[in-house]
């Protein structure tokens, strides 16, 4: 990376612990966009070359896990199908980080569930990836998926994901560490795409 980007993580991972503490501290509607700017010592301006909206702030890195998948499927190699080119991406996905499992990922759960904006904005984080990732299988596999069918298989994974996710955070206490959760992640995958995998596989 360069000097500029290194730059811009820096501020863009400043604008996100900003955000996870001051909607912690003194909750998300009156935690307003230029409070997140000031904790994170940048303008209000700026912090809109950064995320569109403070909902953005949640969902730092789904564009991240999109590419994840992308890239497997651009990377398959001739023994793969569909299903272990879904798991291969998740694989892919490092066990570290503050996304899936912490902080940031707890408080957004609840957000969730408590905030309309909020979780409208995970379900079409959700529906755009499906979508995109179950056009992108269809051009792969054309002998083996039509739209429907890629849809179908999208959708075990990507729910299969949720709602491991939507379980352990519940109680994040029982594990000990972000490997955890994506071994319990992946558990959950290989479950939910047993059918598709190929003999052996």
């Amino acid at each position: 990376m360069s000097l500029r980007d290194r730059k811009r993580a820096r501020t863009r991972q400043a604008l996100v612990e900003a955000a996870t503490e001051l909607f912690r501290r003194q909750g998300y509607d009156r935690t307003t966009v230029a409070d997140i700017a000031a904790a994170a010592e940048i303008g209000t301006r700026t912090f809109f070359s950064y995320f569109a909206s403070k909902e953005e702030l949640l969902f730092p890195e789904s564009d991240t896990r999109v590419e994840a998948v992308i890239t497997a499927i651009d990377s398959r190699t001739p023994g793969e199908g569909p299903a272990e080119v879904l798991l291969r991406a998740l694989s892919a996905v490092p066990d570290t980080g503050d996304d899936l499992v912490g902080p940031l990922a707890a408080l957004r759960l609840e957000l969730i569930r408590t905030v309309p904006a909020v979780r409208g904005r995970a379900l079409q984080i959700q529906l755009d990836a499906q979508q995109e990732i179950a056009r992108r299988l269809a051009e792969a596999f054309p002998d083996q998926l039509d739209p429907v069918r890629a849809a179908a298989l999208t959708g075990a994974f990507a729910g299969a994901v949720t709602g491991a996710l939507q379980v352990l955070l519940e109680d994040p206490e029982h594990l000990a560490t972000p490997a955890d959760l994506h071994a319990a992640v992946r558990a959950a995958t290989d479950t939910a795409l047993a059918p598709w995998l190929r003999p052996g596989a």
